[in-house]
């Protein structure tokens, strides 16, 4: 998380207006008052939404944007200034990167093109007599296509100790930068060698698609470990990282859904079958980093877990439960419990289900057996609380009391996590059919053994007055914002290639819009670094993307990192690019007009009610709003009509 993003989740909207004197009353999901930025007594114009902690003025300011936007307008700030003030209102701490932290980065980069090259070194071994046996396994016992390979740049590590040692630094980089890069390892008396020997090397990337550590997989019947991974190093962290991310999330986010597997073959052969949507956590349980990190690119969080089926598998499928269930909460107050607990208090906001493989077979299997056997297991997946509740019990006798009380202890608080009442009743009428039980004996076991959700308890005064850290109040912060997300999107293209920014104002102007500007962004960190995109190609000093890079280098330097990441990389195809980032802008400038029409609306019947009819520049708005949709209609029929021809 961002700075930026810290300080959003630390501090509500509603309260920094309200305490800069502006009167807020409650409307529905919104606040409305009079606009504090110019004269306005007779009708309010002025609309806070906490949800997305956005304010806008319907009226004279025709202004709008988030706390930043608020306190920079109110305060006579800049950004600069207004992120420092917020800073220290909400207790963050800013992140500048200092020289040292510079060195760092350019240090991770210099390791980056050494494992690319190591990468490219092993995958021509694979073409060598010494990697013919395990070409041979890739493609006969895998079913793997040689385009495959080529696209995953799979490889060999040959026999030997010193393979990569020699090969590298008679390159010029060091024995340390190797040792860095997790390619070497040390015995008890200092000798440094070759880590993975006669192996299936598999490279792993960062959700950037840049270069990490490595998967291998023994090629020796009797070698252990059968697989091993890189060390953990500046650049690798297996419990931060998902395999085939940077190839899967475009997919994810189009579907809407996260397919995670056990292994790299799992996710490799679905692939190569055109199931894009594959990610695995590299064989350990899920973690919340990785949890969190599939959360940015599935807008409803629908995860799919298509683990092995042994018995493994599903502890596996068990052990990512707990960490599944807090990742994917709300943002809420952590509280202890009465027996020392921390437990979060928000309830599910996922999706989860479970695909139940056939016995003995895995992913890989299945998708080169039947592509359209895995496609309906998916599809065909189960809530995470009924597959919880049969591999419970499995093999186990439900006419012993005792273990109806076990598997209800266990699948209980699972369903009282549930935000839908009608959910939560459904699955508790499921589990007490399964255990052939009243539904009362549950809803009342439930109560007296304490389980279920933890009821948040009030502040303690004393707590306040000895000055305890409170986590302050969020309204949806954490709820999912379509615009945040095609802002994002479209600022992460723009900073990879700030050049297609003419492109598209081109583009643009072609389909009868105009071109991209400050005002289509909402919140003020992306219009500032947009300002920054736009600079950079009206510059000559420097290339567009290092001037971007350079001027961001202060205090948007984390929040620029954050939208590289995020983001998907730049396709091959331009004008497909093109086509996706205009039809990204039409749906987010259609977001803000029908918010606006919606807020009018709302603001012609609530002065009806009062007696007392807008006046014609609310209309005039009204009709401005209308007529900048039919444009935007418009010009998505230009562009249907472009690509038939």
């Amino acid at each position: 998380m961002s700075n930026i993003d810290e300080i959003k989740s630390r501090i509500d909207i509603v309260d920094l207006v309200s305490e800069s004197g502006v009167k807020l009353r409650r409307s529905g999901r919104n606040h409305t008052g009079f606009c504090p930025f110019h004269n306005n007594t007779k009708t309010p114009a002025f609309v806070v939404w906490q949800e997305t902690g956005t304010w806008k003025c319907f009226g004279e300011c025709n202004d709008g944007g988030d706390i930043f936007k608020y306190v920079m307008k109110k305060e006579g700030m800049d950004f600069k200034e207004a992120l420092r003030y917020l800073a220290d209102k909400a207790g963050v701490k800013l992140e500048e990167y200092t020289p040292q932290q510079e060195e760092q980065r350019e240090s991770a980069d210099h390791l980056r093109t050494l494992l690319e090259e190591i990468a490219l070194f092993y995958h021509q071994q694979l073409k060598t007599p010494a990697g013919a046996h395990t070409l041979a396994y890739l493609r006969e016992k895998r079913g793997l296509t040689d385009e495959t390979i080529e696209a995953f740049l799979l490889g060999y590590s040959p026999k030997g100790w010193d393979n990569v040692l020699k090969h590298f630094t008679e390159r010029g980089y060091s024995v340390d930068d190797l040792m860095d890069a997790g390619m070497l390892s040390q015995n008890d008396q200092g000798r440094r060698y070759d880590r993975f020997r006669d192996r299936l090397m598999i490279p792993i990337r960062d959700v950037r698609g840049r270069m990490a550590g490595f998967g291998a997989r023994t090629m020796d019947p009797d070698g252990i470990p059968k697989y091993l991974n890189s060390p953990q190093t500046i650049l690798f962290d297996k419990g931060r990282m998902l395999f085939g991310l940077d190839r899967a999330k475009k997919a994810i986010r189009t579907l809407d859904q996260a397919v995670i597997v056990e292994g790299y073959m799992d996710v490799i052969a679905p692939h190569q079958a055109g199931f894009e949507n594959v990610i695995s956590p590299m064989g350990t349980a899920l973690t919340e980093d990785q949890l969190r990190l599939i959360k940015r690119y599935t807008a409803g969080n629908h995860i799919v877990l298509a683990l092995d089926p042994d018995a493994a598998g599903q502890k596996a499928i068990l052990r990512g439960l707990d960490a599944a269930r807090k990742s994917l909460d709300r943002e809420g107050e952590l509280a202890f419990d009465a027996r020392g607990f921390l437990r979060h208090e928000a309830r599910l906001q996922a999706d989860l289900r479970v695909a139940n493989l056939p016995d003995e077979l895995d992913p890989d299997e299945i998708v080169l057996r039947n592509p359209d056997e895995w496609d309906a297991l998916i599809k065909n997946a189960k809530p995470i609380v009924t597959h919880v509740m049969e591999v419970l019990a499995e093999g186990r006798d439900l006419d012993d009391p005792k273990v109806k009380t076990d598997i209800a202890a266990q699948v209980l608080p699972l369903i009282a996590d549930l935000p839908n009442p009608i959910e939560r009743e459904t699955f508790r009428q499921q589990l007490a059919r399964m255990l052939r039980v009243d539904e009362r004996a549950l809803i009342g076991g439930r109560q007296s053994s304490g389980g279920g959700r933890v009821k948040r308890r009030p502040k303690s005064r004393q707590a306040e007055v000895q000055g305890a850290p409170t986590q302050p109040r969020v309204a949806g912060v954490a709820a999912v914002n379509p615009a945040k997300k095609l802002e994002a999107y479209c600022l992460g293209i723009l900073v990879r290639q700030p050049d297609l920014l003419f492109r598209l104002d081109r583009a643009l102007q072609e389909t009868g819009l105009s071109p991209l500007s400050e005002e289509d962004f909402g919140y003020t960190e992306n219009q500032s670094l947009f300002k920054i995109v736009r600079d950079s190609i009206e510059q000559d000093a420097l290339d567009a993307s290092d001037y971007v890079r350079d001027a961001a280098a202060d205090e948007l330097a984390v929040f620029l990192e954050n939208i590289l990441a995020e983001a998907d990389e730049i396709g091959s195809v331009v004008e497909r690019v093109l086509e996706e980032m205009l039809r990204a802008i039409i749906k987010l400038r259609r977001l803000g007009l029908n918010e606006g029409l919606n807020q009018l609306r709302f603001f012609q019947e609530d002065a009806q009610e009062r007696g007392e009819p807008l006046g014609n520049d609310y209309q005039a708005l009204v009709m401005q709003h209308a007529r900048a949709l039919r444009a935007l209609d418009e010009a998505k029929r230009r562009m249907s009509m472009r690509r038939l021809e």
